[in-house]
């Protein structure tokens, strides 16, 4: 009788990565024709004015860039990240993080200033790290860049919820409802998502995931904690940019009547030159700050790919059996 026999290969080295899965040009294929709905879906609404179609508009912009990311990462993992286990992390680890990072936001956060970017980041940051680690509990088996595939994945899980709520705010304004603003809303936030939330929290997953694989389980760390205090520091610095830049702006180009007018609380009269400068200071902080997070992710997935040891590979082969 023919059956499937499988042998275990652990003693040749074998590469980290496995990709299988979506491979090449997939992830891309399923970004161009996302990308081909929404444009359609929008033009068909500005067309007919059917307000059932907003929340296509809405799911398919704000999904859709977080889950191209997180299939082009799923193609870099290792066997042991299923598709099961990155639709979990995506889904459930994004709802828990939205839901811990609202009531907690709620609670603490009482009056808006400067410090509030910093507890801003500080919670988004915890809330993601608890929701990665309650979905990786019970891996078989952990090497840090599985950490950063799974961290990605639920940092865009919440970036893509997060989206979606901005976008369903954006709709509504002063002079009623506005399709333009959720279009602008989406297409400014499908920019930005591959920046923030998935780098910071692939951080954190590649680094606690290279301490459980040196201690055989989840634990807290000190570098867990450093990476853990940089990566919040990173999102503070994203959210309050462009508070930076209004006060940049006008260190640099306001008149005296302007500060007086200020100390007075109120708010000054701009100019189209002060818009202009703080748009590019805006703009300058986020590159900035989305730079040096891309460089820090990019370094640890360096690091993993030393310091991760060659998992098993099944090699599936045809035998004769009783």
């Amino acid at each position: 009788m023919n059956q499937l026999a499988a042998t275990t290969i652990g003693s040749s080295p074998q590469p980290t990565t496995s990709r299988r899965g979506p491979t090449g040009w997939t992830w891309g294929r399923l970004f161009l024709s996302g990308l081909a709905l929404w444009v359609v879906t929008v033009l068909v609404t500005f067309a007919t004015k059917n307000s059932n179609l907003v929340p296509t508009i809405i799911l398919l912009g704000s999904f859709l860039v977080p889950v191209t990311f997180v299939m082009y990462a799923f193609s870099r993992a290792d066997a042991i990240m299923t598709a099961q286990r990155i639709f979990t992390a995506f889904v459930i680890g994004g709802v828990l993080g939205v839901l811990g990072a609202s009531l907690l936001e709620a609670e603490f956060l009482r009056t808006t200033s400067t410090f509030a970017y910093l507890w801003v980041g500080l919670i988004e940051e915890a809330v993601k790290l608890a929701a990665l680690w309650l979905i990786a509990w019970r891996l078989p088996s952990y090497t840090m860049r599985n950490g950063i595939v799974l961290g990605v994945s639920v940092g865009l899980g919440f970036a893509a919820f997060e989206s979606a709520g901005y976008a369903f705010n954006a709709l509504f304004t002063s002079s009623g409802l506005s399709l333009f603003d959720v279009v602008e809303t989406e297409v400014l936030r499908g920019i930005l998502t591959p920046l923030g939330h998935g780098v910071w929290t692939g951080i954190l997953g590649g680094t606690l995931f290279a301490a459980a694989a040196r201690y055989g389980k989840l634990r807290p760390t000190p570098a867990l904690f450093g990476w853990y205090l940089v990566v919040a520091l990173l999102h503070a610095l994203w959210d309050s940019s462009r508070r930076l830049a209004v006060w940049l702006t006008l260190l640099i180009t306001s008149t005296p009547l302007q500060w007086l007018t200020i100390e007075s609380g109120r708010s000054p009269t701009v100019t189209a030159a002060q818009v202009h400068t703080f748009t590019i200071l805006t703009w300058a902080f986020m590159a900035m700050d989305a730079v040096l997070g891309l460089l820090l992710l990019s370094r640890r997935w360096q690091h993993a790919a030393k310091i991760d040891q060659p998992q098993p590979t099944i090699v599936p082969r045809w035998g004769w059996g009783g």
